[in-house]
């Protein structure tokens, strides 16, 4: 790889259309030879991005710490999930399970009262998409994160539009990924970096693309999910959007452990700033357990700065606005709430206080801070659990003896991942993940953002009927070239 030169103040230029047109056109001439390589070609393509970024760590690292005011640590460990990411779509690539390989042989006798023809199905490739990179995670969701690893591992082509937020860091980024894919083989237009709010929505807009990503806020989501919906012919759009991720602690688990949850809440809300999109933004505890006054003893962590100085400014008018409301007090705040960086705040209201104006006290609040809520009675707790919209996450604190079966109900209906004693900031990679939930957490309840499930959205299911084993795809085919897994006649066989 060639040394990636080293800048201070980057500005992207706005791609212009003519340049649109360009990657448009070598995204669209990209796809067919890029979904046409095997599973375990497209795994060495990745494999290729991820050892050049790791090979790059002490360029891009550096980059990202004047961009983002993020600490050296923390990039270097979220450089690292990013790279393992990558790597563990080659596995999934190579495993081939993936592709979903289905066959049913033909039967003159099937029982449904006609005969069955010979059908196929397998998932093929969407063809280009169009990724929205976020801002707080400038590695693991930005140019060479979860949606374009994922999407490229489908057989995709992407074109990554810019966050304003590190542009450096994104024009080094995408310099990497493009000479890693152009060494290893790939078909040119396989990705692309595009800057501007307008170029990000044209391509959205333009035919040649068949599915859009996305991870910010709910405004700038809904207006492209908007966007993708409307266009003569809609397609998918994947977006996370917003979510407060309320926790719950039942009685028995407060008088159990009151100042392990307390410890645990505030180095949850708090990590990262609480610029995680599943920080607990709003506690259930039980009215005369203690957990009130733990939580107002409890070390607020030093403050930390936020990522930019719009982030800063949305916060301090998100927060200035929950402070005003009559109905929630300050528990306890650190030093400087409002100060760049700003100290952490817990706000502390009541259980009828949260039903009578919810949508107001669940307001999301992109930083260090959460709202506590003390309840009466267990009883009250799916109920304050039906005031949330769609979440990402939803969290229970609680003990094996608890009857909490309502509202485990309740939270598996309103989110994508609910925790079981423990704290839904930080999400495994792996691949039983779920990150996404129903909307606002997401334009498409169906999906996940992270995890090895997350190649599904770039992916389409086509059945063949009747065709000769030569014009089939290789994982359809009687002698299995690939080896993948199938379900055949209605039965689990194959595989590595």
């Amino acid at each position: 790889m060639t040394a990636i030169a080293q800048t201070t103040a980057v500005v992207l230029p706005p791609t212009t259309d003519a340049e649109l047109e360009q990657l448009l056109a070598a995204a669209q001439r990209a796809a067919a030879p890029l979904a046409a390589r095997r599973p375990a070609e497209r795994a060495e393509l990745l494999d290729a991005v991820a050892d050049a970024l790791d090979a790059a760590a002490d360029q891009l690292v550096p980059v990202a710490e004047r961009e983002t005011r993020l600490p050296e640590a923390r990039l270097r460990g979220e450089l690292k999930r990013t790279t393992f990411q990558l790597r563990l779509f080659g596995e999934v690539l190579r495993d081939g399970g993936y592709l979903d390989a289905r066959i049913d042989h033909a039967d003159a006798d099937w029982p449904m009262g006609a005969p069955r023809p010979d059908l196929r199905r397998v998932l093929a490739p969407l063809g280009p998409v169009v990724v929205f990179a976020a801002s707080n995670f400038p590695f693991a969701f930005s140019v060479a994160g979860g949606d374009t690893a994922s999407a490229l591992a489908a057989g995709s082509p992407v074109l990554l539009k810019a966050h304003s937020g590190h542009p450096g860091l994104s024009r080094l980024t995408a310099e990497v990924v493009v000479s890693a894919l152009r060494e290893a083989g790939a078909p040119d237009g396989t990705f692309a970096l595009i800057a501007g709010t307008a170029a990000g929505a044209a391509a959205l807009r333009d035919p040649r693309v068949k599915a859009g990503a996305f991870t910010g806020s709910i405004p700038g989501g809904r207006a492209l999910f908007d966007i993708a919906s409307s266009r003569p012919e809609p397609i998918p759009f994947f977006g996370e959007l917003g979510s407060n991720n309320p926790a719950f602690v039942t009685e028995a688990a407060a008088a159990e452990r009151c100042a392990e949850i307390a410890e645990g809440f505030v180095s949850s809300f708090t990590l990262g700033a609480g610029q995680f999109c599943t920080k607990p933004g709003t506690l259930f505890v039980p009215a005369g357990s203690g957990l009130v006054e733990a939580l107002r003893d409890a070390a607020l962590p030093p403050a930390a700065p936020l990522l930019n100085e719009r982030i800063q400014s949305g916060y301090g008018e998100v927060l200035q606005g929950l402070q005003s409301n009559p109905r929630l007090e300050v528990l306890v705040q650190g030093a400087g709430p409002l100060a760049d960086p700003p100290g952490a705040t817990l706000l502390r209201t009541t259980a009828a206080d949260m039903l009578a104006e919810p949508d107001a006290l669940q307001t999301e609040c992109f930083g260090p801070t959460a709202v506590v809520v003390t309840y009466d009675d267990e009883s009250q707790l799916p109920e304050l659990a039906e005031t949330f919209e769609g979440q990402l996450t939803a969290t229970i604190h609680g003990t094996d003896s608890c009857q909490v079966e309502a509202l485990v109900e309740v939270l598996a209906r309103k989110a994508g991942r609910v925790v079981w004693n423990q704290w839904p900031t930080g999400v495994s990679v792996t691949y039983a993940q779920q990150h996404g939930g129903p909307y606002p957490a997401t334009t498409a309840v169906g999906s996940t953002s992270v995890g090895t499930a997350a190649m599904e959205r770039f992916l389409r299911p086509i059945a063949y009927q009747g065709f000769p084993q030569h014009l089939l795809p290789e994982a359809l085919r009687e002698d299995n070239p690939l080896a993948v897994p199938r379900l055949i006649n209605g039965r689990r066989e194959g595989g590595r």
